[in-house]
């Protein structure tokens, strides 16, 4: 989203003026360079991969680049916007994929690709977008090849995990742990990491903030997970208990199903049937929005956002590491 007097809206708090021009600035040159890079030699190729790009988007992944690379001495590298843009293309490569799995009809308030086309076309053109993030990557060297490959083994594996339970004698928290780590905070550290790295920071700033991606970004899914439940359709812009009348396992739901309080069996009862059916549902979502596991899950999702604050100690005081540190209280205080 541009606005026209400042230019893009930044997705991150960032309350420093210079900084928040700078970044304004560097992100109309990531948008440019992505137009060039989604664009086939067939008109249809290229209609269908900006289907996505043009619908919206906050271009988190691609600022939390930029804002990293404050951290060196070469911030304005142009290898800087390329690791940018491999990590936009290969979030929008998966939602195409991630839309087809969930049968998504709609997505950042448009046709899904999906529904505009079909499966087929837009398994395709996540594939055209992965290759283009991968033929980018290339460019970077073989370290970011490696990392990049690493990333999307993790992203790809969190995504399988994602729809089969938890293995028999293991935790299903730590397994949903595991999943959106995979799915959501891998790439999100490694758009910290490319940052640090093309920026020109030091080792030890790398590592430090290619931990905070993880933290940050998987605690951001788990308050999806708390707000897909709490929050009212007027106040979020979602459709409140989709994950749960869709069956997909959640932190709250997983905190509750693992309670042993015997005034819970109603709700464990309700967890366990279809809840496509909208009187079970709304039940369903009364007695999960007053049960303790709310408090629980909001409770680790602050935990872990002070742990990813806590590793920003490595950065200097300023305005980068105050912004870091303002998302991650976002993140862990968000109600949409």
């Amino acid at each position: 989203m541009t606005d026209p007097n400042t230019g893009p809206a930044l997705a991150l708090p960032i309350l420093d003026e210079e900084l928040a021009a700078r970044l304004k600035a560097r992100l109309v040159e990531v948008e440019e360079a992505l137009t060039g890079h989604i664009r086939s030699e067939t008109e249809y190729v290229t209609t269908a991969a900006r289907h996505l790009m043009h619908a919206g988007g906050k271009r988190f992944r691609p600022l939390l680049v930029l804002l990293a690379a404050e951290t060196g001495d070469q911030a304005d590298s142009d290898d800087v916007i390329t690791a940018a843009c491999v990590v936009e293309l290969t979030h929008l490569a998966s939602l195409y994929h991630d839309d087809v799995m969930d049968e998504a009809d709609l997505r950042r308030g448009a046709d899904s690709a999906n529904a505009r086309w079909d499966n087929h076309v837009a398994i395709l053109t996540g594939d055209f977008l992965f290759s283009k993030s991968s033929e980018l990557t290339a460019d970077l060297g073989a370290s970011a090849v490696r990392i990049q490959a690493r990333t999307f083994t993790r992203l790809v594996e969190g995504q399988i995990l994602e729809t089969v339970p938890a293995p028999e004698g293991t935790d299903p928290i730590e397994h949903h742990l595991r999943v959106v780590a995979g799915k959501t905070g891998s790439l999100i550290a490694t758009s910290a990491l490319y940052g640090a790295r093309f920026g020109g920071a030091g080792q030890e700033i790398e590592d430090a903030l290619a931990a905070y991606g993880e933290l940050v970004g998987t605690a951001f899914q788990l308050s999806d997970d708390i707000l897909d439940i709490a929050s009212e359709s007027e106040e979020s812009g979602k459709t409140p208990g989709t994950d749960l009348r869709e069956g997909v396992p959640t932190l709250p739901v997983l905190l509750a199903q693992a309670s042993s309080d015997p005034a819970d069996a109603r709700l464990k009862e309700l967890l366990g049937l279809d809840l496509s059916d909208d009187a079970l549902h709304a039940e369903a979502l009364d007695l999960l929005r007053k049960h303790p596991a709310m408090d629980q899950a909001r409770a680790f999702v602050v935990e872990r956002a002070g742990e990813a604050k806590a590793l920003l100690g490595a950065l200097p005081q300023g305005p980068v590491r105050s912004a870091l540190e303002a998302f991650a209280d976002v993140v862990a205080t968000r109600t949409a």
